[in-house]
């Protein structure tokens, strides 16, 4: 009975201690919250607390006070930035040489149209429709332009009439001084005063220009003047076929793009300097692909001075006549055939012979196979190797003697050809 009154007052006891602990906790509880909630606004004092019996220290809450009552975030009003205009110097360095080259060749860069006389055919009186466009660029302060053949070259029997838009948006009626065909060249002259004319500056003999460089375009594409496009040398030495059916050598391949219009521009370096003549793409929709090509700049520094001094680009040459090369490759021959030697030429006083003529056939007996060591397989080999030189350089050429099967060395003086 004792140990039974014993447990039953020691149960009481703890009972006792659990509940004074929650009613403990309780007012902890409802202290914290108070301490959170905002009192009410007016004049009256608050009410005081109530007087907290004595008892052990409270049992300190794990979670944080502040989560039973969580405060929320002010909004805060929505800005737009501002962009201020670009200072004179903000413009990066290539843009600003970008800009300094257009200044200075975009006088130099002319608008050239082609105009058909026709007759109406109702009335038969004559009009003039315009059959094409291109660019092109002041030469001299003579009033020379120069520009691709194919741009002022007339589709039908009469010659076309060729205008010229200055910088200044005059234009003058050209006239058409010379064309070479085989390097797609021509020069045209206007009546003009010198203070109009804007010569171009053209690339020095002797500056090589590097892959990678900055090439820059300036031309009338689809008939929007003076329109500027960027890009780089992409490749030197391509080897393009021209109007004329001669392979053009050394051209320059570019990026820059180069579009129906294009054509007779200036392709420049970032120095404003002329390296080369924007002539074609490389494109199956008609539209620039990436793949440009441009007369180079020592081409047009040869073949121009010739045409306005002649009237036509002046050839060199050796005195021969030579087979067609389909000829020669269907007999298995790589080289030039030597078909005939004109009595006097350059080639007849070296020794060259031309075919002979036995009763079994023609018979083979020269070939040149190359010309200062450079390999001529074709006659556009040969017409390209002799180009670059003029009138008394005197050449090495390679001579394949079919007869005996030797190659034998050959000087020769050219001889400016009629």
């Amino acid at each position: 009975m004792n140990e039974t009154a014993d447990a039953a007052r020691t149960a009481a006891h703890h009972g006792r201690r659990r509940a004074g602990h929650r009613g403990l906790l309780a007012l902890a509880l409802a202290a914290a919250v108070a301490a959170c909630t905002e009192p009410p606004v007016g004049d009256s004092a608050p009410a005081p607390l109530p007087a907290r019996t004595p008892g052990p220290p409270p049992v300190a809450d794990p979670t944080p006070a502040a989560t039973l009552a969580p405060v929320a975030p002010t909004a805060q009003p929505a800005t737009t930035p501002t962009v201020s205009p670009p200072s004179a110097d903000a413009y990066i360095e290539n843009e600003r040489n970008t800009m300094a080259v257009f200044r200075a060749a975009a006088p130099a860069t002319v608008y050239v149209t082609q105009v058909e006389r026709v007759a109406d055919p109702l009335t038969l009186r004559a009009m003039e429709i315009p059959q094409g466009t291109g660019s092109g660029f002041v030469w001299d302060d003579r009033g020379h332009i120069v520009t691709n053949f194919h741009v002022v070259a007339g589709r039908g029997r009469r010659p076309p009439r060729i205008l010229v838009r200055l910088h200044d948006q005059s234009t003058h009626e050209a006239r058409v001084v010379g064309v070479d065909p085989t390097k797609d060249i021509a020069v045209l002259k206007i009546d003009a005063p010198p203070e109009q004319l804007t010569p171009i500056a053209v690339l020095p003999p002797g500056e090589p220009l590097v892959v990678g460089q900055k090439a820059i375009a300036i031309g009338n594409p689809f008939g929007l003047d003076h329109t500027l496009t960027v890009g780089v040398v992409s490749a030197l030495g391509r080897e393009v076929r021209g109007i004329g059916g001669v392979t053009i050598r050394d051209m320059i391949q570019t990026d820059a793009a180069i579009n129906p219009g294009n054509s007779g521009g200036p392709l420049l370096d970032s120095q404003g300097r002329l390296i080369g003549m924007n002539t074609m793409i490389f494109s199956k929709s008609g539209a620039s692909a990436g793949v440009g090509f441009a007369v180079p700049v020592q081409t047009i520094r040869r073949v121009v001075p010739q045409i306005i001094a002649h009237g036509k680009p002046t050839r060199v040459g050796i005195g021969i006549s030579v087979l067609d090369d389909s000829i020669a490759r269907r007999v298995g021959i790589s080289g030039v055939v030597v078909r005939d030697v004109m009595p006097g030429s350059p080639a007849a006083r070296a020794g060259l012979k031309g075919l002979a003529h036995t009763r079994r056939g023609p018979m083979i007996r020269d070939v040149i196979v190359s010309v200062d060591d450079a390999p001529i397989r074709s006659f556009d080999d040969l017409f390209s190797a002799l180009d670059v030189h003029s009138a008394g350089d005197v050449v090495v050429l390679g001579v394949l003697d079919a007869e005996h099967r030797r190659v034998r060395k050959v000087k020769v003086a050219l001889v400016e050809l009629e």
